[in-house]
């Protein structure tokens, strides 16, 4: 019985590495945040190394990505980080969103939250790994790119616009 078993599960494991998910290459930068920001060599460098590859239209795949059921996985964590910012349509977003966006790289960054540590970890990408000038770096960035957008633009282009809510009916 064990030995079906395993056989089975061979079986399986073999199957599944030919249903393979779309990979994150099209590299579109249209409305790429160097579209409308200036992103300085060393902040981009780091974008590049530590950010980009789940916050951005382009992954650097390692070799691990082709065997199943890691890719799925990994799909499902480059969707989800495009999903909460996306570097390579970020100047497609309302000013408010923008502005949000960099509050929350400061924030993250500053809280050691990204890059997560599931990237990190066992050594896979040891050159994400920020130290503390770097993440210095990258928040002193975002705060001059929110410093232009407070110059460039109205206050109210730069908050979320109020939704009327109803009173509660009685």
């Amino acid at each position: 019985m064990i030995k079906k078993t395993i056989i089975g599960l061979g079986i399986i494991l073999i199957i599944i590495q030919f249903i393979r998910p779309d990979k994150n290459e099209s590299n579109d930068r249209t409305y790429d945040i160097s579209t409308k920001y200036e992103v300085p060599n060393d902040v981009n460098h780091l974008m590049q190394v530590s950010c980009n590859d789940c916050h951005s239209n382009k992954t650097e795949y390692p070799w691990y990505a082709n065997v199943q059921p890691v890719a799925w996985w990994l799909d499902h964590h480059i969707d989800d980080g495009k999903k909460h910012l996306n570097f390579s349509e970020f100047t497609k977003t309302p000013l408010f969103v923008q502005n949000h966006k960099f509050e929350e790289i400061i924030e993250m960054v500053e809280e050691k939250e990204m890059p997560l540590p599931s990237y990190t970890n066992l050594g896979l990408h040891e050159e994400a790994n920020l130290s503390d000038a770097q993440r210095e770096t990258i928040m002193e960035w975002a705060k001059v790119q929110m410093n232009y957008l407070k110059e460039t633009y109205p206050a109210d282009s730069l908050k979320f616009p109020k939704r009327d809510i109803p009173p509660p009916s009685k």
